[in-house]
């Protein structure tokens, strides 16, 4: 066994948590460490206190000073009602991104409100913070082939040759940011067209990361590395385990919250990519199941599993620099 991999099998062994840059990515135009605040899914008109999750991320970006803070979707619907969470967001910091989620145009509200109340220059765009070009995608395209019904989930032809222009014409580092995964659980329709439209720039791309999911997972395919934010307030059960978390009279003003396991608190994250120490950390945040967990309630998915992806936590992660993606 070489060097590399003994500090590898000896990093997992300690419950470190490691994934590995591609050894040809240069940090090099990268003068100081460069945090970004993350929280996804807050889902302010099903949650009773979404403005209430909303603010203790806000106050915790206060506290810990990132270079930018970016919602990944599932915000708030874009109208009237909703300017005081949209405002207190947008008006937190300076480089406040938005990307656009799959319920956001729900009940009758459209992505042009989306642009003109949010204040984000298009559906998809890059922006620049301090020498790190993050490039954000809208997964709701529609017109793809293997459309099987419900919300659009893919990344369509025009944005992906936007996308790959923005690559190839960038020499900084790439954080590529969609509300859909791209790889993984519940990913995009052609998640493995985009997967190797990635893996081609895989020594550009820090990683992909997302929101939707409500799950805290992340994997590696073709030395990209792609990390499922969990939501800041629930995982969603469904129908079949409706259930009330809270006293009745909310559940009255807020029906479907019964199809949610709830977190005490809200979840959010700040990753920090270090260009002396060669590493990004991913900071944990901990919270319980409000009432009922989906084991309590018989919960059952065949593709995830409760405790490991289905949690109400954000666990701490680093990525170190070696090379390929972690051994299984």
């Amino acid at each position: 066994m070489n060097r590399r991999n003994f500090l590898k099998k000896s990093l997992i062994a300690s419950g470190v948590i490691t994934v590995p840059f591609s050894p040809n990515l240069s940090l090099s135009v990268i003068n100081n460490p460069i945090s970004l605040g993350f929280i996804a899914d807050l889902h302010h008109d099903i949650m009773h206190d979404g403005f209430r999750r909303l603010e203790g991320f806000l106050q915790a970006s206060e506290k810990t000073k990132p270079d930018a803070i970016i919602q990944m979707g599932d915000f708030a619907y874009p109208n009237k009602d909703n300017l005081d969470v949209i405002n207190a967001f947008n008006q937190a910091h300076i480089n406040s991104l938005h990307v656009v989620g799959n319920h956001d145009t729900d009940n009758g509200h459209t992505l042009s409100q989306c642009i003109d109340i949010w204040g984000i220059p298009h559906r998809y765009y890059s922006y620049v913070v301090d020498r790190i070009k993050i490039l954000v995608l809208d997964g709701n395209d529609k017109g793809s082939p293997t459309y099987k019904g419900g919300y659009p989930s893919y990344i369509g032809e025009e944005q992906l040759s936007w996308m790959v222009k923005e690559l190839e014409s960038t020499s900084l580092p790439v954080i590529i940011v969609s509300h859909q995964p791209l790889a993984g659980y519940i990913s995009v329709d052609n998640a493995v067209q985009i997967q190797n439209l990635l893996s081609v720039h895989k020594d550009k791309i820090l990683f992909a990361i997302n929101g939707h999911s409500h799950i805290d997972h992340l994997l590696c395919v073709k030395d990209v590395y792609y990390f499922h934010v969990n939501s800041a307030s629930y995982y969603w059960v469904g129908g079949n385990y409706k259930h009330e978390s809270y006293p009745a009279e909310i559940h009255v003003e807020n029906p479907w919250i019964e199809y949610t396991c709830p977190y005490q608190d809200e979840l959010f994250t700040f990753i920090t990519i270090n260009p002396q120490k060669q590493h990004i950390e991913i900071t944990a945040k901990k919270s319980n199941w409000v009432h009922q967990s989906p084991v309590d309630i018989g919960y059952v998915n065949d593709e995830l599993e409760v405790g490991k992806e289905i949690c109400p936590e954000i666990r701490e992660r680093k990525f170190w620099k070696f090379d390929g993606c972690p051994e299984p």
